[in-house]
């Protein structure tokens, strides 16, 4: 965000008051613009648009992915390790990794110039994502034998419903 303000590609979020037209204006190398459009907002795709931004919009979104791919691997094997293959610990696996799919696709296609891919790869991390946490969740509920196990399990359940509520808003 801060990279995409100094560079003049989205205006700051102080900024609200945004104009329908501007005229072109040369803003000061190293400040933020000071006449904005809609077109400025600083959405988190619109803030990794264009380089430099756009290169560690991208390195995130891929080390992210990795890092998911990873995550769902442990947990499967942990998963495993308590009980017996089971459908819903596969479906999870399978979840994350096409979460992992999207996020490279939303890191990699930016949204001023591949807005498409971009939209599908967002159609598709957030989605696999939610059913990854949901079915983490009954995962949880099934291995679970302690308190402090049933205790994760609620907390579990409390992200993911807030989470899916984020999701639909």
């Amino acid at each position: 965000y801060a990279m995409a303000v100094m560079n003049h590609h989205v205006c700051p979020v102080e900024n609200w008051s945004y104009n329908e037209t501007c005229s072109e204006e040369k803003a000061e190398q190293g400040f933020p613009k000071t006449c904005c459009t809609i077109q400025d907002i600083p959405l988190i795709s619109k803030c990794g648009s264009f380089p430099p931004e756009s290169c560690l919009f991208s390195l995130v979104g891929n080390v992210g992915s990795f890092m998911v791919v990873m995550v769902c691997l442990l947990r499967y094997a942990q998963i495993i390790e308590h009980s017996h293959h089971s459908w819903t610990n596969t479906s999870a696996l399978v979840s994350g990794f096409i979460n992992a799919v999207g996020l490279v696709m939303v890191g990699n296609f930016q949204v001023d110039h591949a807005r498409t891919l971009h939209y599908v790869g967002a159609g598709v991390a957030f989605p696999a994502g939610m059913l990854f946490v949901c079915l983490q969740c009954v995962l949880t509920y099934r291995v679970a034998v302690t308190p402090l196990d049933y205790l994760m399990a609620h907390v579990r359940v409390a992200i993911a419903s807030v989470s899916l509520i984020a999701l639909i808003l």
